[in-house]
């Protein structure tokens, strides 16, 4: 029996060629498959299904042969090969995450944000108690009259957007004459844990849309937001849009749900009594710890997040390579607990976003159908976090013309997929009519990556270009500190 295509639990060669190792890994897979067998046959409803098939895949990731130092042939010959440094200094780097709380996935002594990572230049024109406000520096002399504003998500730190030079999002659309603006948001200590979902939107968004539109001299702005960023951003945009105030020009949602009916395997681990018991206890204030959210993300892919790292780490005492995107998915951001507890009432629990008028945000009945904005949606094919047929259904809600693209790879990756390096690609079909089984398979592959369709996209709705600007902020908002700002170093403990 062979491992399902892409593990590579069992890729050394002792696997399949000594008796031993082969019988212990056979043992393992047919056990495997029983139990995941088993559960398929299961006679109950589809969610309680989907939680069995979560944790029977928790339980057989967790037991597998190779998790364990006398069934690994590669521990094995490392601890004999080493004289057993090679344990000992596993038992090191195990104490040293236990210290930590958490495991290691990169080599952390590589990175610091602002010297290797988070380094295009600019800087913190506005502050207030949960949001930096960057105006990064332009490349070109000439730029789009129309400022571009980047809603990252407030779970991460925001440069998942601006990694290293090579990756970083931020950089390319300043390439292309985007004057760009970013939100940098803080993570929550005891000093913001009273904070709402509403101050998301006002404090964050709407605010430094205010900022951005004064210090750019616009009318009106193009706005992107990632994952939960994109979930705050739209309803941001209708919460404006029930104010009557136009000043999103063009909205890019990437990765993003505001129709909750299929969360994927995270929605299995959110129902009335979580939520409930989430609300007695920080829902008036207190603070859900980023590394919480951290592990639950890791569980999703527990092969490659989570043990692969054990045994590299504990069992072979190696240190994990330099990633730049490991290193910022270490570095987590406390959430002010009655924020997220209406995050997963209203959105995951009841599915109530996408729903006219059934929430009321910042005082104002939210229907997603008054955006009239054109919409760029984004979604990656093979998402763990925001399912892509899911992230479609989007296109049904939002008043605007909307252009749908389907990258590929997943949740990170397919955003973070830079031109100049010319890989993967993406799919583009105009009709959104179809279901999305249907709409992809009479879509267009494209090579490479989306960010110039993108860009392509917002130049077709350029009112201009004007020489770029000497000095950042103006007299009203000026600059406070350089760019990346306090915020993003602050560590979650």
């Amino acid at each position: 029996m062979a491992p399902p295509k892409g593990d590579n639990r069992f890729r050394d060669e002792a696997w399949q060629k000594e008796p031993y190792y082969d019988a212990v890994k056979q043992s393992y897979l047919i056990g495997a498959k029983f139990l995941h067998d088993f559960v398929e046959q299961a006679n109950v409803d589809e969610k309680i299904k989907m939680q069995l098939r979560f944790y029977a895949r928790q339980f057989t990731d967790a037991i597998s042969p190779s998790n364990f130092p006398m069934t690994n042939p590669e521990v094995i010959r490392t601890a004999i090969d080493t004289r057993c440094e090679s344990l000992t200094e596993g038992m090191k780097n195990l104490m040293e995450d236990l210290q930590k709380g958490r495991i290691s996935m990169t080599d952390e002594s590589a990175f610091e944000v602002g010297e290797n990572i988070a380094i295009t230049p600019g800087e913190v024109i506005y502050e207030n108690e949960l949001i930096q406000l960057i105006q990064y520096k332009p490349t070109t002399e000439q730029v789009e009259k129309r400022p571009l504003l980047l809603v990252p998500p407030c779970i991460n730190k925001y440069y998942v957007l601006d990694l290293a030079p090579a990756n970083s999002f931020v950089r390319y659309a300043l390439e292309q004459g985007h004057p760009v603006f970013l939100i940098s948001w803080r993570s929550a200590d005891e000093s913001i844990a009273h904070l709402t979902w509403d101050d998301y939107i006002e404090k964050g968004i709407v605010q430094a849309v205010e900022v951005v539109t004064d210090v750019a001299k616009a009318k009106d702005v193009n706005i992107l937001g990632f994952c939960v960023g994109g979930t705050l951003l739209g309803c941001a945009a209708a919460v404006m849009a029930a104010r009557g105030d136009d000043r999103l020009a063009s909205v890019t949602l990437l990765t993003t749900m505001l129709d909750f009916a299929d969360t994927g395997e995270i929605g299995i681990m959110v129902d009335e009594n979580y939520v409930r018991t989430r609300e007695a206890t920080i829902g008036q204030g207190g603070i859900l710890p980023g590394k919480e959210l951290a592990f639950v993300f890791s569980t999703l892919r527990a092969n490659d997040l989570i043990w692969s790292f054990v045994v590299n780490n504990y069992l072979k005492g190696a240190t994990p390579d330099a990633f730049d995107l490991l290193y910022w998915n270490s570095d987590s951001v406390n959430l002010p607990g009655p924020m997220y507890c209406w995050y997963i009432r209203h959105a995951y629990l009841e599915n109530a976003i996408k729903d006219p008028g059934r929430t009321v945000q910042c005082g104002v009945p939210v229907d997603l159908s008054a955006i009239k904005a054109p919409v760029y949606l984004l979604a990656a094919k093979e998402d763990h976090i925001v399912p892509w047929k899911t992230a479609y259904l989007a296109s049904r809600l939002l008043g605007g013309d909307i252009r749908f693209v389907l990258g590929a790879s997943g949740h990170i990756a397919g955003v973070v997929n830079p031109a100049a390096r010319n890989k993967r690609n993406y799919w583009l079909n105009t009709d959104l009519g179809a279901e999305p089984d249907a709409w992809l398979d009479q879509a267009q592959e494209v090579p490479g990556s989306w960010w110039p369709d993108w860009d392509r996209w917002l130049k077709e709705r350029s009112i201009g270009t004007k020489a770029a600007p000497a000095k950042l902020g103006n007299k009203t908002y000026a600059p406070i500190e350089p760019a990346p700002g306090r915020y993003v170093k602050v560590r979650a403990v």
